[in-house]
């Protein structure tokens, strides 16, 4: 296997990989080639994702098992089910999208998860977690209904198995004793350390037909024998015990083999040929290194996670040195994200108040939670990819009387939803819920826009729900969640903000109380804009532009009815502004308040549209979808028939 220490700034030489358009050709290559393959794959992953950015660490620990999985299985007629889809892109580089890959995650280019209108060799479409083994299992049931001989496989990192779904679709696929092999990818977790030559080997003879057929041999003998049969089962059962976690799986009603070295292509090819065409689940324990292959990576997994695109310096002109660089001024401090002020509020309001109890479903790097965890282990818990319990361990916390706050993606609370309204809300639990990554997200995609959350919790009896328009308000407002005795959701961006000086107290906000940023001037003022959270930016200049009245209404739920009503009073058209679906969102409130009040006004309601939203920079989504100040401006004067 090559190692890097850098990202190639040229496209790599892969004279061998060049001529794989399908997975096909790979079938018929000997080892020697396809260890070739391994790693003309993996440099040419190092590069495309130096072109365009993406998830790096993941991808890079499994090209050995990704040659191994196309060349033991006949894909697509077999189908590959991947789980999230971080470590898909070696998997999309062998199924002819090679040369497209520097595309990825851009607006118009390549999905950065597997997706079904992508390719057919993308059997299900993912991008949160714990999904593969579920959907594997369906697709095996289908086909053995149906009377189709096909293998299913699901790959699933130890990450993705903390989950309940997981577990609960491992429980039912020993249950109905499908044909389904699950390949577990474990690449951070202790749940083995034997790795090397005995664990593999013994994994290579556990699989090994000559080995499965003196079993069943052996039972057949043993079986006249009284208790021979049990001894034998159980002595069997310790001795694998001894060097893999078999008995968990084997308990399930799984086949286990392994651990296996993930990276040792010969031994996972081999074993994955004898594994083909057993029947009843199988289970394949492998161990890899995240990042494998680039050394810094390797060193840290977390950090080369995902990467941005490297800027290629200039290059030399007719052979003349490039001109020496410029006296660089001094860097500017980088402005704060809204998980970050996240972060600090949390550490502040802990130090204040000791009942505070900080939780996250394994995002505390995402959700800015590491100084939390430092500074306050004993009320720190991340309770791993494990939405619906972390929601539920808050209410049990509640119950106690301890202040517990939800650190959550928008997307993922999604998982919790039933959780949410049934042990919090019916409840009406004090828990403080911090929203991150609402609206779009970015080059992600759909699985990930958080462009949902305002409809699904807007319809939450006695839920608060706050947007802040900036930093400052974002950390006041977390103030006012916490400080509310009941349920409450503070909703953020991905990303910074417009550069609001964050105070150091923790004043909470009024709840229910928006913030007038603009009178029109005039007989001119026909319009008012109510801007709810992130919009409030290019609100601000369209309400310049047409000499608008603008309106920062900070709070969906509980909504500011007085200065609803005012404004409908005072002006003829009420825009309202939301960087969510306009079905069941802000909008959707003010006008059922209207027509509560029996107040008949033009009503303008601007939002995401009724679609799932693609992948691309937050902008070029904004301005697709009619949200940036001209898209705003144009909707408005069409509307006012200019």
């Amino acid at each position: 296997m090559k190692l890097y220490d850098d990202i190639p700034a040229e496209r790599p030489a892969t004279p061998l990989l060049d001529t794989l358009d399908t997975p096909a050709a790979l079938r018929a290559m000997n080892a020697g080639q396809l260890a070739q393959v391994a790693d003309e794959l993996r440099a040419y992953l190092l590069y495309s994702v130096g072109v365009s950015g993406g998830h790096f660490g993941a991808g890079l620990g499994v090209v050995e098992l990704t040659v191994a999985l196309h060349h033991a299985l006949e894909t697509p007629r077999d189908r590959l089910v991947w789980d999230v889809g971080h470590q898909a892109y070696p998997h999309k580089i062998l199924t002819g999208r090679r040369e497209a890959m520097t595309s990825i995650r851009q607006y118009g280019g390549l999905a950065a998860f597997p997706r079904r209108a992508e390719s057919e060799y993308d059997t299900f479409g993912v991008g949160h977690s714990s999904t593969s083994i579920s959907a594997a299992l369906g697709m095996a049931l289908a086909a053995r209904t149906g009377g189709e001989r096909r293998r299913v496989c699901a790959v699933i990192g130890d990450g993705a198995l903390t989950a309940g779904m997981a577990f609960e679709a491992l429980a039912h696929a020993g249950h109905v004793d499908a044909n389904l092999l699950v390949v577990l990818n474990d690449n951070e977790m202790s749940i083995s350390e034997n790795v090397g030559g005995i664990a593999s080997y013994l994994a290579s003879i556990l699989a090994s037909k000559p080995y499965l057929a003196m079993r069943e041999e052996g039972k057949k003998v043993l079986a006249h024998l009284p208790g021979a049969l049990e001894l034998a089962r159980r002595t069997e059962e310790h001795m694998k015990g001894m060097v893999s976690p078999a008995t968990l799986f084997e308990e399930m009603g799984f086949n286990y083999i392994g651990p296996l070295d993930g990276h040792d292509l010969p031994t996972l090819v081999q074993t994955l040929r004898n594994i083909r065409d057993l029947e009843g689940p199988q289970f394949l324990h492998v161990k890899t290194r995240k990042g494998r292959g680039f050394l810094p990576a390797e060193a840290d997994p977390i950090g080369y996670h995902a990467i941005t695109k490297l800027e290629k310096s200039e290059p030399e002109k007719n052979g003349e040195a490039p001109p020496p660089l410029k006296p660089q001024a001094p860097a500017k401090k980088k402005a704060p994200k809204y998980c970050n002020v996240f972060g600090d509020w949390l550490c502040d309001m802990a130090a204040v108040d000791e009942r505070l109890i900080g939780i996250t479903p394994a995002m505390r790097e995402g959700s800015d939670l590491i100084r939390f965890s430092r500074e306050y282990p004993e009320r720190y818990f991340d309770v791993a990819i494990a939405e619906q319990h972390a929601v539920t361990l808050a209410a049990g916390m509640a119950c106690e009387s301890a202040k517990p706050v939800v650190a959550i993606y928008s997307t993922f609370l999604q998982r919790g939803y039933d959780q949410l309204i049934h042990d919090v809300a019916v409840q009406h639990l004090d828990v403080t819920f911090a929203i991150d990554r609402a609206g779009v997200v970015g080059e992600d995609g759909p699985t990930h826009h958080g462009s949902l959350d305002l409809s699904y919790l807007r319809c939450v009896p006695g839920l608060v729900v706050l947007a802040p328009a900036d930093e400052a308000e974002c950390r006041a407002m977390l103030s006012a969640a916490y400080h509310h005795p009941g349920p409450a959701a503070v909703r953020y961006p991905r990303g910074s903000g417009p550069g609001a000086a964050i105070p150091g107290h923790l004043e909470p906000l009024p709840i229910g109380k928006a913030q007038h940023r603009r009178k029109a001037g005039g007989d001119s003022g026909r319009v008012a804009l109510l801007a709810f959270g992130s919009l409030n930016g290019p609100a601000a200049a369209v309400a310049e532009a047409l000499d608008a009245t603008h309106i920062n209404m900070r709070s969906i739920k509980p909504l500011d009815r007085e200065t609803v009503l005012a404004a409908a009073a005072e002006h003829d058209l009420l825009v309202t502004l939301e960087e969510n679906v306009v079905a069941g969102g802000a909008g959707s409130a003010v006008g059922e308040l209207l027509a509560a009040e029996g107040v008949s006004v033009s009503l303008l309601q601007l939002g995401l549209p009724d679609a799932f939203v693609e992948h691309g920079k937050p902008a070029e989504l904004l301005s697709e979808c009619g949200l940036d100040a001209a898209g705003i401006e144009a909707a408005i004067r069409a509307r006012l028939g200019e």
